[in-house]
Formats: structure tokens, sequence, C-alpha cells
């Protein structure tokens, strides 16, 4: 916090700054701080879009105490697509908060439509990876180089769709007395890429996948543990790595770090799917392209389905695939299952996970800082009529709802 506290003192006017200091500080649980800087932000900029999706999503707002009229207005003025994309999240947050979910709809489906098409994204590319990773792994046994991987440390990844509890497994796990959070850490697919050596400027592509088939999965787990170290205090004896995406490793993992321990966040298929649908990613990366579009993110959801069963069958229990729901229902239960499975000893202080102080840079931020709840239980209802394409959809697909 203090570079950021001291860069705005020295350069009052730069906004930039200012915005670096509100992120640190809603980062940290500082929410009122972080409140008052976006709020200095839009004073001197009322257009600046990125303090006003922030600010969205800083707390959960109400019906007397929202910035949907200041969003309207500035959505009518804004002038870059960017800004627009932003403000328009900023409102579907806000006005779904305050109950107002047709609406809120019609603006995500305004925002996911242009920026669909900004992206020029086809599903098709997606699927070509899925196909990738199962021909490789679920063809003859031989076809990925078989070795001892790399023994040492034992990391622990936890994977899954995004926006399905990650961050809020990994602050129980990090509030355990042996483990540290070393953040959504790119080592894995870095280390992939790298080894396999693909000119290919994507770092997954049906092409990388292939030719790491010939790579020893020593070679990737030590490429790993060397890449994950920089991003780790390294006091604690364990780690997390909070890659959501790296449920497209599981098979890559399992080979190169034998000792490594993964665990998989189930959730209902409808709350995923709109959860992702409604959340705004990194606008650029690769990884979520699919989120702007209704049916293309149900078409995901049924390959990440797929794919977590094919891991299941070659390597049964090595991903523990954890409910969402049971454990919002059975916190104590599930968190013993957890602990269980990641070779860890009880901790009562991972019942208390949103006492954690350490930061939270992702859009559950404010969600980890309260004790565990059932709000986010059945979202999608709320756009029941709405969803219903890609409900008939999974359904007609064999995807158990």
């Amino acid at each position: 916090m203090a570079p950021f506290a001291e860069a705005v003192a020295a350069a009052p006017d730069n906004l930039d700054y200012r915005y670096n200091l509100a992120a640190a500080s809603g980062f940290t649980g500082r929410v009122e701080e972080a409140r008052a800087q976006y709020e200095r932000i839009l004073a001197a900029d009322p257009g600046d879009a990125r303090a006003h999706y922030a600010l969205a999503i800083l707390s959960r707002q109400t019906a007397l105490t929202n910035h949907v009229p200041r969003l309207e207005a500035a959505l009518a003025r804004a002038d870059v697509p960017d800004k627009a994309l932003r403000i328009r999240y900023a409102l579907v947050k806000e006005l779904e908060d305050i109950g107002n979910a047709a609406e809120a709809f019609r603006h995500l489906s305004a925002a996911n439509d242009a920026q669909k098409q900004a992206l020029g994204y086809d599903f098709q590319q997606d699927a070509a990876i899925f196909d990738a990773i199962e021909a490789l792994f679920g063809g003859p046994p031989n076809s990925f180089e078989a070795s001892g991987g790399k023994a040492g440390p034992a990391p622990i990844f936890v994977v899954g769709m995004p926006r399905t509890g990650t961050t809020l497994v990994d602050r129980i796990l990090s509030s355990h007395r042996d483990v540290e959070a070393a953040g959504e850490l790119q080592a894995m697919p870095l280390a992939v890429k790298q080894l396999a050596g693909t000119s290919s400027r994507r770092v997954i592509d049906p092409e990388t996948i292939a030719a790491s088939a010939g790579i020893d999965p020593a070679a990737i787990g030590d490429a790993y543990l060397k890449r994950a170290d920089h991003h780790r205090p390294g006091v604690k004896a364990r780690f997390t790595d909070k890659l959501p995406a790296n449920f497209l490793y599981i098979g890559h993992i399992a080979h190169a770090l034998p000792n490594a321990r993964i665990v998989c966040l189930r959730r209902n298929p409808m709350d995923t799917i709109w959860s992702n649908y409604k959340n705004l990613f990194a606008s650029q990366s690769a990884y979520y392209a699919y989120s702007y579009d209704l049916m293309d993110t149900a078409r995901y959801y049924a390959r990440f389905d797929r794919l977590m069963a094919l891991w299941e069958s070659i390597w049964p229990g090595r991903a523990l695939q954890l409910s969402y729901e049971a454990l919002v229902a059975d916190q104590e239960g599930q968190t013993r299952r957890l602990l269980q499975h990641c070779d860890l000893d009880w901790d009562e202080k991972c019942l208390s996970f949103h006492e954690n102080g350490t930061a939270v840079a992702t859009p559950s931020a404010a969600q980890v800082r309260r004790p565990i709840n059932a709000d986010s239980v059945e979202k999608w209802r709320a756009h029941e009529a709405a969803l219903e394409p890609a409900r008939a959809w999974l359904e007609a697909q064999g995807v158990k709802l």
C-alpha cells in the first residue's frame, strides 16, 4: 500500500496512480478507502470507465444507494467501445444488485454481443484445444512420455470453471498454518509452452498440446516449480496455484508433479454459465473469449464437464471434484474432506477464511471477506427465461443439471 500512497501524494492529479491506490485498497479489504479514491477519480474524470466498473463491484448496491443514474449518463457519453463495455458491465452488476434483472440482462447482452464481434471469436478455437487434449491423453497409454515426474514440494492446484468458488477454496486453504497462496500463476501453461517450443503466439493451442507429448514430464515439473518460486514468499511448506484454467493441464500436472494435489470446483451448471456470461474477465484474454456469448459459454461448460470425466477415468480420485453447493451447506464437513485430500492436518482457521488478511485480486474479493453463505446459490433463476436456450441445450447434450 505504501508505494501507491506515496505515488499519489507526489502526483495527486495522476489518475492512474490514484486508480492503483484504489485497487490495492480494495484488494486488501479497505473498502471505504477504495471507494473514496474511486470517487476522487470520477470527480476529475466522470467518464473513467475503469473506476465506474471497479466501484460497482466493490460492494453490493441497494435500491437506496447505487450509481445507476450516473452510469447511464456515463454510458450515453462513452466514445470508445472499451469504455462502453466496462460501463455496461458496471450497470449489469448494479441493476442485478437492486433486482432489475430484465434491464441488467439487456445491458449484458448488448455488451457481450459487441465484444464477441470485436474479438472475432469462434467456439471452434476452444473446441480444437479440447480435441487436442483428449487426443493426447485419451489415446494409447504411451501418447504422453511417462517418467517419474518431479518430486519435491507438493503444490495444490485449485482449478475449475471461473466463478465457481475457486477463490473461496483458495482462501480456505491459505488460511491453513502450512499453506500460502501464490495467486493465479501462469507457471504451468508457460512451462508447457516453453518446453514444447512451438512458434505460435498463443500460450495454449492444438499445436502446443500435440508437441508437449514428447516432453519429459520431470522437465515440466522442474520448469513449473522454478517459475512458481518467483511468486511465493516460501515461508510455508505448501502453496496454492489458483489458475482456474489449469483444469486443461491436469494431465500434464499428474505426470509432471506426482506429489501435487488437485481440487476442481464444481458448481450448478446453470449458475456456472450465468456467472461466466455476466463476468467481465480480462477483455483481451483468449482464456475467456467464450464468455461473451451465452451458447458459447454453454458449449464451453459441456466440454469442461467432458474433460473432467476423462481425467477421472484415467486417474480416479486424483482431482477432488468439490461441490460449491455442498461446501456452502456443510462448511466443516467439506473443509475436512478438502484438507484430507490435500494431505493437510485439521486447522480451525480454515473455517475463518474470511478473517484472512492477505490481498484478493479477483472479482470475488468482497465475497470472500464474509463468512460462508448461500447468497450465490441458484442465482441464475432470476434470469431463467433468458437462460432457457442454454439450459435446454445442456439437457439435450446429456449434461446433468
